[in-house]
């Protein structure tokens, strides 16, 4: 089987990941994905494409990640392994929806505007 190639983003993070058939081995920026994400929930999230559609295990997957904080990096691998796990079989895409694994979610930090303190926060108003 070839190596399949797929992006996942999520705020400012972007993550490239390439899946093939192996024993489960997670690599992310060339460390393991226990040291790379150290709570077990950003590690559930990473696997969760996989446990969603019971192929725990069946692929080895390599990703380059970069931009955004940690969990950014975590839901733009997920986004990553579950549009790679519908390029190999295309019937895994209704239960990756139903989970909400296929949606790119596009909220990202809104600008500062300039006379602000932030992107809405106004400076306090004093009348005398």
């Amino acid at each position: 089987m070839e190596v399949t190639n797929t992006i996942g983003r999520r705020k400012t993070a972007v993550a490239r990941v390439y899946m093939e058939r192996g024993n489960g081995n997670v690599i992310i920026n060339n460390r393991d994905l226990k040291n790379y994400f150290s709570t077990e929930v950003l590690q559930n999230k990473v696997l969760q494409a996989f446990a969603t559609t019971d192929t725990l295990g069946q692929y080895d997957v390599t990703v380059n990640v970069s931009g955004g904080g940690m969990n950014g990096q975590a839901e733009a691998i997920r986004l990553g392994i579950a549009r790679a796990l519908v390029d190999n079989d295309e019937q895994l895409k209704a239960k990756l929806r139903a989970e909400g694994l296929m949606t790119r979610d596009p909220r990202m930090v809104e600008r500062k505007k300039f006379g602000r303190r932030k992107a809405r926060r106004r400076f306090q108003f004093s009348k005398r």
